[in-house]
């Protein structure tokens, strides 16, 4: 699908670390894209493309007026395909998402229908999106990360430059299949530098790698000016520079901000569906 954004509308003309109004009205043109590319010819990453995937977004201060004028509230999910030419800015995300606060709509699959074909727009790719009722507990429990937690292994940090160098291999030269996590990967906005903080959940199988220099490699994102998504798919590209896995997962949970969360999943599994979860930081 054709995106009606291009490169044109990129970083320099983005609202986000600008001060701006919030419409009241629903407005489909809040929405801003960023190019998938700008990130992605730095990682050498061209069609086809490593990885499957999605960016899943849990959207949770949803709200709109009935066609009585009564407010409704919803938590939304979003899922980005991985291929669109396009990711969506996230300041322009919310404000879009706030432009329906007191606009009225007929029924919820009006909603739908309406951010469904706006965030396509902007992505470039089919969007798919679920309103959920507030009342709905069950997608929304906390659940513990899955695999092995790696943060407390006893290491010293006196540099937090971002270095794929920090990256080794298991002396062993073992091939296994692990599932390891971390609650230590922080790296900051692109444009306003503002922190950005995630669980991250990486499975494998393949040479294995050690896990000190897993765990320095992940902190050492901690001062990395990066998008969400472009940071899960350098880590996603990093390991398989230099484990080259037979089968690869990374999959991270970002806190959310403004009432979103973001969460990308990148896989050499073409089936692959990650397990529903909202960890208790988010």
């Amino acid at each position: 699908m054709t995106s009606k954004y291009t490169e044109s509308g990129a970083l320099d003309e983005l609202t986000l670390g600008k001060q701006t109004a919030y419409e009241t009205k629903y407005n489909p043109n809040l929405l801003q894209p960023v190019p998938r590319s700008l990130n992605r010819d730095d990682l050498n990453l061209s069609d086809p493309l490593p990885f499957y995937g999605h960016d899943l977004w849990t959207g949770y201060e949803v709200s709109w007026l009935n066609a009585k004028g009564k407010p409704v509230v919803a938590i939304a999910e979003f899922v980005v395909p991985a291929t669109s030419t396009n990711l969506i800015e996230s300041k322009s995300f919310k404000l879009y998402l706030n432009s329906f606060n007191q606009t009225k709509f007929t029924s919820w699959t009006d909603v739908q229908e309406a951010m469904e074909k706006d965030l396509t727009d902007c992505a470039g790719e089919t969007v798919d999106v679920r309103l959920l009722s507030v009342e709905q507990e069950a997608p929304f429990q906390v659940t513990p990360l899955d695999g092995v937690n790696i943060d407390d292994i006893d290491i010293e940090i006196d540099n937090y430059d971002f270095n794929n160098q920090l990256l080794k291999l298991d002396k062993s030269g073992n091939t296994v299949t692990e599932q390891l996590n971390s609650h230590l990967l922080k790296s900051n906005c692109l444009i306003t530098s503002q922190p950005d903080w995630a669980s991250i959940v990486i499975s494998y199988t393949g040479l294995q790698i050690d896990h000190e220099s897993l765990l320095r490699y992940l902190i050492s994102f901690r001062m990395h000016n990066e998008f969400h998504e472009q940071c899960v798919e350098r880590i996603f590209t990093d390991i398989m520079t230099l484990a080259n896995p037979s089968e690869l997962t990374v999959y991270a949970r970002y806190t959310r901000r403004g009432g979103l969360d973001i969460n990308p999943v990148r896989t050499t599994l073409v089936d692959f569906i990650p397990k529903r979860m909202r960890i208790n930081r988010q």
